[in-house]
């Protein structure tokens, strides 16, 4: 009795305290967004006692009114609130009638009478999406953009008789970056933070906290709203200006010019920072110069000689297409659709009849904007496709793009297909005429789903070690398209479709990587012989082939990551349920070493997608030719944008700050750190990859007895390896990584030299271009020399005897290093075998073979060589964080 007391005591008190300087409020307004600070409002306490809106337009009810009427607050529909400057005395006594202490307003078209705004006992704040007093008016996001404002934001503001003049309760403010719309602009920031700050202006009244601050009128500006008939484009300016008229206007209400005798509008600008691509001319009204129809877009100029880029053109029938397909448009073949595509069809038609309710029948012919859908409705119309089509993420544009029924479910297929995501990409190749095929290789950055210039233009050369040449230039990523890259991987994480997606989901788009990882294997070997210098044998079974195997294996892990139910004490009389949740981290970074560029991309990066990560991946500055291939493979499978970015460039300044910036939630690194046929496993523990092998033994311990004999019959098996062409099938030795890494490894053997090692075999460059290094063999090499306490990460054998016999000894030589990723030992005793296996420290050991990975297997090492796996089940919890949720019931 008395536990039950104190149980309703605490109640009690918890209650008092929750709704201790909590508001009655009155919400008036209309939109989502006026939904969205309604509901928050309500779970922060505080009571809405009444909400008053637009009247239903079309049948249809603004989402503010049916949020309200759900909850069961009163809702009031006035089409006016005065009449001839006079306030309505029923609408008067109705607004009275709810008793509020403030009123808030979100959005509001309405004008709201001062004896309304004044009534209650604190007045009424208003929202309003600029930095007051710049850009006061109704078309105040649109002027931020269009004024080329470098900071955005919104004010609370008390309401006054003045327009948009009233004391400042709170403002907050953001970057603008260079191609943001009206759209992204409210979306990333506008949207989302206004809901927050109406809630603390709110509290802050609330707690008598609130100030009000006085607009200076210096800085004032007022801007009339911006009409379709306004909105026409004067080609005389620079790019810049050009820019910022068309993604002011973007996508209400919109700038548009005059082509071929007809109105078309412009959507979606960016500034050109490359080079202006090949395109077919086409003649624009009042223009200086004829724009181009490329690959990228419609490609126009301003009158400083610089470009920007439009994608997407709209027509006056409301046609939509991107801009690249001017030419053709029109020519887009029918798509037969499948049993399964005919239920998803299906599926559409009940969405659609639900948006548009004034419509009878949704026909093949109904278009959704003529049948009165608005923007909002774009807006739900995405979000229940995502819902309810497999998680199907549409952008706003692909249903201005297909405004028919019939045209939108053609739409809906081709992106569930994975083709228009294919087609939406838009690549500079390098293409080059090698290994009897086509490669055409990406080279820019890939950030959020594009490949891009860095956004300084700078570029490197990466470089082919087989003969020295330059393969091409490559984007040199700058702390810009870090930062970029990074809120790209965060936001599809927190508010993509990435973060909503369902297991089974991400499993069927890794499979799909998979399978096109296969599909241009030849290709992708044939890119990392040209890049890395490795066989192409090699580099085709192992380099990709283990990268194929990899991203299935993890594939197959996605809906099998579960927590754990844990028995606990029961808080008597009640139950108690505790369970854990494995969840994912973020935002990942990895950076990838350069002997295995591909093979480790995907070692890393495919458990932490696995369990719904997103990742910045750095390659190596020496080989990034394969990561950006893979870049464009993930889009082709379907992968969301935001979800794997690839920034090419220096570890010192791309990698140094991915190590240091607060949204990447974990690191992912790796660094440089019977004799017959075992002398064979032996020579391919060092020779494997040319010596570029993470595993690579660098340090071979041989028993007294069979010393002389390993090493005469070693050095006859190198004689007889090809050195040569890595596309050559029959080549054994491919040339080192990059010059910088052949002149370290001609130094280490003149170490070695120097200190007294026996230099049996090779030690030179061979002669011929390109950086080939002969496979080297030491032996007398002593425990305290240079050769045995430095890894080479080259083709370079460590040759150490030890007495027959003295496995102990031998055991504690091995021992004495601060490294330990992988060991191995050969004998013909099992005994002897597993003895050792258990003394040696490293984290994978080899007994009678060496190499032999497998993706089920965990790999990783001990002490100085790393923390944590790649590779098997154990991966996975490198990327995973564990919740802890207790319930009582």
């Amino acid at each position: 009795m008395l536990w039950r007391g104190s149980q309703a005591l605490r109640r009690f008190s918890t209650g008092q305290a929750y709704f201790k300087n909590k508001l009655k409020l009155a919400l008036i307004g209309q939109s989502l967004f006026g939904q969205e600070v309604y509901s928050h409002l309500r779970k922060a306490g505080h009571r809405v006692v009444g909400v008053f809106t637009v009247p239903d337009k079309d049948g249809k009810t603004d989402p503010l009114a049916l949020a309200a009427e759900k909850d069961g607050t009163p809702v009031f529909k006035f089409p006016r609130w005065r009449v001839k400057g006079k306030t309505i005395k029923e609408v008067a006594e109705a607004y009275k009638s709810v008793g509020a202490e403030l009123n808030v307003l979100p959005f509001c078209t309405q004008f709201i009478p001062m004896d309304v705004i004044d009534s209650p006992k604190y007045g009424s704040i208003v929202y309003h999406p600029s930095i007051l007093p710049r850009h006061r008016g109704a078309s105040a996001i649109n002027w931020t953009l269009i004024m080329g404002d470098k900071k955005a934001g919104f004010s609370v503001f008390w309401a006054d008789d003045g327009l948009d003049t009233g004391p400042i309760l709170l403002q907050r403010s953001c970057d603008v970056e260079p191609n943001d719309t009206v759209d992204t602009l409210y979306n990333r920031f506008l949207f989302p933070e206004g809901i927050k700050g109406m809630v603390e202006a709110v509290q802050l009244i609330a707690d008598g906290k609130a100030p009000r601050i006085p607009q200076p009128e210096e800085g004032a500006t007022y801007e009339g709203i911006q009409k379709k008939e306004n909105a026409e484009i004067s080609w005389d300016q620079s790019a810049e200006v050009l820019h910022n008229w068309i993604r002011g206007h973007d996508k209400v209400p919109g700038a548009w010019t005059e082509i071929n005798g007809q109105m078309v509008t412009l959507y979606a600008s960016s500034l050109l920072k490359s080079s202006v691509p090949p395109g077919k001319p086409l003649e624009i009204k009042g223009a200086t110069k004829p724009g181009l129809v490329t690959k990228n877009g419609l490609v126009l100029f301003g009158n400083d000689g610089k470009a920007l880029v439009v994608r997407n053109l709209q027509f006056e029938d409301g046609r939509m297409i991107p801009a690249s397909q001017y030419f053709s448009a029109g020519e887009t073949s029918v798509v037969e659709l499948t049993a399964e595509e005919v239920k998803v069809a299906g599926t559409i038609k009940v969405i659609w009849a639900g948006i548009l309710s004034n419509v009878p029948v949704i026909e093949d012919s109904t278009d959704f904007f003529k049948s009165g859908a608005s923007s909002m409705d774009v807006l739900r119309l995405v979000e229940e496709i995502r819902q309810k089509c497999g998680g199907l993420q549409l952008q706003n544009e692909d249903v201005y793009m297909a405004t028919k029924f019939e045209d939108f479910v053609q739409k809906v297929v081709r992106k569930l297909r994975g083709e228009e995501s294919e087609a939406e990409l838009v690549v500079d190749y390098v293409s080059k005429e090698v290994n009897e095929m086509t490669v055409k290789m990406p080279h820019q950055c890939f950030i959020n789903g594009q490949f891009t210039d860095a956004d300084d233009g700078k570029t490197y050369d990466t470089i082919n070690p087989t003969d020295g040449s330059t393969i091409c230039k490559v984007s040199y990523a700058s702390l810009v398209d870090v930062d970029k890259a990074v809120a790209a991987a965060k936001d599809a994480f927190e508010n993509g479709e990435w973060g909503r997606m369902n297991a089974r989901e991400r499993g069927r788009l890794m499979y799909r990587l998979a399978d096109l990882l296969e599909e241009n294997q030849e290709e992708l070997a044939t890119i990392e012989t040209l890049d890395s210098g490795a066989v192409y044998t090699l580099a085709l079974k192992t380099h990709i082939g283990m990268s194929v195997q990899t991203f299935r294996y993890f594939a197959g892990w996605c809906d099998k990551i579960q927590g754990s139910t844990i028995p606990i004490n029961q808080a008597r009389p009640n139950r108690n349920l505790t369970f854990t949740k494995k969840e994912p981290l973020g935002v990942c970074a990895i950076i990838v070493p350069w002997n295995y560029p591909l093979m480790m991309l995907a070692w890393k990066s495919a458990a932490c997608l696995a369990v719904g990560n997103t990742l910045v991946l750095k390659p190596a500055q020496v080989t990034p030719l394969t990561a950006l291939k893979f870049a464009e493979l993930s889009v082709r499978a379907g992968f969301p944008k935001g979800v794997i970015n690839i920034i090419p460039g220096s570890g010192g300044i791309a990698g140094q700050r991915l190590s240091e910036h607060p949204d990447v939630r974990k690191l992912g690194f790796t660094g440089s750190t019977a004799i017959g046929k075992q002398i064979m496993k032996g020579m391919g523990a060092v020779f494997f990859n040319k010596g570029e092998n993470c595993i690579a033994a660098g340090r071979l311990f041989v028993e007294d007895a069979i010393h002389d004999e390993f090493v005469t019959r070693v050095v006859e098996e190198i004689k007889k390896m090809k050195i040569g062409d890595p596309l050559d099938r029959s080549t054994d030795h491919g040339p080192q990584n990059h010059k910088a890494h052949l002149e370290k490894l001609l130094q280490y053997c003149e170490a070695g030299v120097k200190e007294g090692a026996t230099l049996v075999y090779g030690g030179r460059q061979v002669q011929r271009p390109g950086f080939f290094m002969e496979p080297t063999v030491f032996t007398d090499v002593e425990d305290h020399m240079y050769l045995a306490k430095e890894e080479s990460f080259g083709p370079i054998m460590i040759i150490s005897k030890f007495r027959n016999g003295d496995v102990d000894g031998v055991l504690q030589r091995a021992n004495d290093t601060e490294y330990g990723l992988a060991s191995g030992v050969f004998t013909r005793d099992l005994n002897k075998a597993m003895y050792v296996s258990e003394k040696l420290e490293a984290g994978t050991v080899f007994v009678n073979t060496y190499n032999k990975t497998d993706v089920a297997a965990p790999f990783g090492g001990v002490k100085q060589s790393g923390f944590g796996k790649d590779l098997g089940e154990e991966a996975l919890n490198e990327y995973l964080k564990t919740k802890t949720v207790t319930l009582e019931y």
